[in-house]
């Protein structure tokens, strides 16, 4: 029986769903990728269906699988990770049963205990595009404080906090329906890069602890008529509309860093 064609590694890696090409490289080179028991070396070809390809040392199936991206409802309490010995409820388990078979990853992540919109995808590319800080894609936040923030502070979230060497900020912050001294528990705020918990860390570090994180939005698809652990398969129009952003009404109380171009400007 005739062999496939000898493939680039990162290529048979990005087309089983395992990541991007650009990441497959970074795993290359950090020898997490072995073939046929030897560390993997970039620049290597493999053969799909003879050569036994293991990513931390788990297989790699030999077959491209189909490009499916999934948007889902996370709630708090489940984790945004393939694999986690301390923690067995994942963002994974809101799949469709009949995704199983399939490899996903996060398009962007939420701590665990945060809730919202979450892209699960079998698109490597599209994964990275996604989580690439040059694609500007706006992800919109209803956060919850234990107490009120006040509108004469929404600047320092702008300008943000440097934190063990790390600036933390966000690109627009705004109260939501503010009392009469101009401060509210709730904040609409909005940023494109994000670090692990920045949201969370920039407010302690000002002083108000976070009660309650939602992503509500992510360009301009929207969390809105997705249920609290259910999913939607998302369309071409609705992959495109992740790279779209709207423009926000301004509101009385806000701060906000220089606009960045929507995809219908660049």
């Amino acid at each position: 029986m005739a062999h496939a064609e000898p493939v680039r590694l990162q290529k048979f890696l990005a087309d089983a769903g395992v990541c991007s090409r650009r990441a497959a490289e970074a795993m290359i080179a950090q020898g997490e990728v072995r073939v046929n028991a030897a560390a993997a070396t970039l620049g290597q070809k493999i053969v799909p269906g003879v050569d036994h390809v293991t990513v931390n040392g788990k297989a790699v199936r030999t077959t491209a699988q189909p490009r499916i991206t999934v948007a889902v409802h996370k709630p708090r309490g489940l984790l945004c990770s393939n694999d986690d010995p301390h923690h067995a409820e994942t963002v994974f388990a809101l799949l469709p049963r009949e995704f199983a078979k399939f490899r996903f990853f996060c398009a962007g992540r939420l701590d665990l205990d945060s809730e919202g919109l979450v892209i699960l995808t079998t698109d490597g590319d599209l994964a990275h595009r996604l989580m690439h800080p040059s694609n500007v894609v706006v992800k919109r936040y209803h956060v919850v404080l234990k107490r009120p923030f006040p509108a004469g502070r929404l600047i320092q979230l702008v300008r943000g906090v440097v934190l063990e060497g790390e600036k933390l900020r966000v690109e627009r912050a705004a109260l939501i329906n503010a009392n009469v001294e101009q401060a509210s528990t709730d904040l609409d705020v909005h940023m494109h890069h994000g670090k692990k918990r920045e949201i969370r860390q920039l407010f302690t570090a000002l002083g108000f602890d976070v009660k309650r994180l939602r992503r509500y939005q992510i360009g301009a698809l929207q969390l809105k008529g997705i249920p609290l652990r259910a999913g939607k398969v998302l369309s071409t129009k609705d992959i495109d509309s992740l790279f779209r952003n709207p423009r926000t009404p301004h509101a009385p109380f806000e701060a906000a860093a220089r606009p960045a171009p929507s995809a219908d400007e660049t």
